[in-house]
């Protein structure tokens, strides 16, 4: 084997054992060249692209007039706090598209003007969003 002579005076001489620090066992040792995750968030990148949504439904002009009587229907009876289930889109924060989430609640109000509806526990609907509208106060017109 060739070796540079500059280390000849060292070369044969024993391995070092410290006297004031402890020898580092094998497992802390090894520690020192695990992987580490050099690319911080591209799991939840890939999590984030292949998360799927919808596309937002596009309501004809029969649906429309079916949930504009329906919203109708509500306001007459507002002040026996109907329970009624709201289904509609949200949007989604990160990527285009969105879900459909169904909610069940008793309408404390109805902004027309702002397009709103307000249920008692604070969710805010936009009128604009909805796809579907149910609930027992609507039997009676059947």
């Amino acid at each position: 084997m060739k070796y540079d002579k500059q280390y000849d005076d060292i070369i044969n001489l024993p391995h070092h054992v410290s006297k004031k620090h402890p020898q580092m066992s094998l497992y802390a040792r090894s520690a020192q060249f695990a992987p580490f995750a050099a690319l911080t968030g591209y799991e939840d990148a890939i999590k984030e692209t292949s998360r799927e949504t919808s596309e937002k439904i596009d309501i004809d002009d029969e649906l429309k007039s079916i949930l504009d009587s329906k919203l109708q229907i509500i306001m007459e009876h507002i002040k026996n706090k109907p329970e009624i289930s709201f289904t509609y889109f949200i949007p989604d924060s990160k990527k285009d598209g969105g879900s459909y989430i169904t909610v069940i609640g008793i309408v404390r109000k109805i902004d027309l003007y702002n397009q709103i509806i307000y249920l008692a526990n604070n969710t805010e609907i936009p009128i604009n969003d909805i796809i579907n509208i149910s609930g027992e106060i609507f039997k009676m017109y059947e």
